[in-house]
């Protein structure tokens, strides 16, 4: 838990992925995500977690459903949604934080 500290606790926006390879919402969530990264670049910082490998994380974050999207800044839960998103939302929610 102390690394997630060390990510979430940056002065940039954090979106965090839960998802599981195994889910098709999750996987659908993938291009999406990457270009949400492209087109902020520098200004946020895009983190995958597969809830399969992070089971001690997701129970703590009480993440549900998947995909579940978390954002975070100054290690503090600025916005959270569960399902898909597209790219620009999350763009536009994204820059509200930067």
């Amino acid at each position: 838990m102390s690394k997630f500290g060390e990510l979430i606790d940056v002065n940039i926006p954090v979106l965090l992925d839960f998802f599981t390879e195994w889910n098709e919402q999750s996987t659908a969530m993938h291009p999406v995500l990457r270009d949400v990264a492209a087109a902020l670049g520098d200004k946020a910082r895009v983190i995958k977690i597969d809830v399969d490998k992070n089971k001690e994380l997701s129970e703590a974050l009480r993440v549900k459903s998947l995909p579940t999207l978390i954002i975070y800044k100054d290690g503090e839960m600025k916005w959270r949604q569960s399902g898909e998103q597209d790219a620009n939302t999350l763009i536009a929610i994204i820059k509200d934080f930067v």
